[in-house]
């Protein structure tokens, strides 16, 4: 799969007259829980020719493939990147944190990483974080049988934002290393469970829910609000990151 996916990245630097930066995986493959039939979520950050940012017009600052059941690419302008970067975008942190790299041929992941700590928002985090875990807990955790999934898209989450109310700034993008927040070993007993579930599960599996992980869900979603409320906002300045977006338009293709 990675030798397609290979394929596909080249195939759009050329459709596109792009370069591609940096690409990743960013779905249950790199958090830690993926199923045997999860699909390929693709995200990587790309750059045009310098002139195409002189132009009265603006590029479109996505660019996104047909999704199929096994893959899914989608990818940012670096303008678009930094700007997100600026506001401390979630989703893109974590893609300059995964396992699975599919193309780095610049230094742009290393410069990114060294300036996570110093533009991360604990409060745009953490309200990003519990709006994904409320939500899913709220709508999808309900009922006699739940989608076995689904457990982890509260779980992940919300130890994110544990992570960050914490006081321990970016939070890593897997599951595990999240998990040593949790003190109840019955908790990480029934984590344990579900994961070995979800290893061999497909997609579409569903269980019947545990109340002892409900219960502690509910309470710990809880406590997370109260004290995110509580952060301060924080604002940086674009310099730094104007000075890369130069950098990083004027490579040659």
């Amino acid at each position: 799969m990675r030798d397609i996916i290979l394929e596909k990245i080249k195939e759009l630097e050329q459709q596109h007259q792009v370069k591609v930066l940096y690409a990743c995986e960013s779905g249950s493959r790199a958090w830690g829980f993926a199923s045997p039939d999860s699909d390929y979520d693709v995200r990587y950050i790309y750059t045009r020719h310098r002139d195409s940012y002189l132009s009265i017009t603006e590029p479109r600052d996505v660019i996104e493939l047909p999704v199929d059941e096994v893959l899914d690419v989608s990818g940012w302008d670096i303008r678009k990147g930094l700007q997100l970067f600026l506001k401390s975008n979630a989703p893109l942190y974590e893609w300059l944190q995964s396992p699975i790299i599919y193309k780095e041929e610049t230094d742009f992941k290393q410069t990114m990483t060294s300036l996570m700590e110093k533009y991360f928002s604990p409060r745009s985090g953490c309200h990003h974080y519990l709006s994904m875990a409320f939500n899913v807990f709220s709508n999808e955790l309900q009922g006699e049988a739940i989608k076995l999934k689904k457990y982890f898209y509260v779980l992940r989450p919300m130890l994110a934002c544990q992570w960050i109310l914490a006081g321990k700034g970016v939070p890593p993008m897997e599951l595990e290393p999240l998990r040593t927040l949790i003190t109840d070993n019955a908790i990480q007993a029934i984590i344990d469970k579900l994961l070995e579930l979800k290893a061999t599960a497909d997609e579409q599996a569903t269980v019947t829910p545990d109340p002892v992980l409900h219960q502690w869900m509910a309470y710990t979603l809880e406590d997370c609000r109260m004290q995110a409320a509580e952060l301060p906002a924080i604002k940086n300045d674009t310099a730094e990151l104007d000075m890369l977006f130069r950098k990083y338009i004027s490579y040659d293709f």
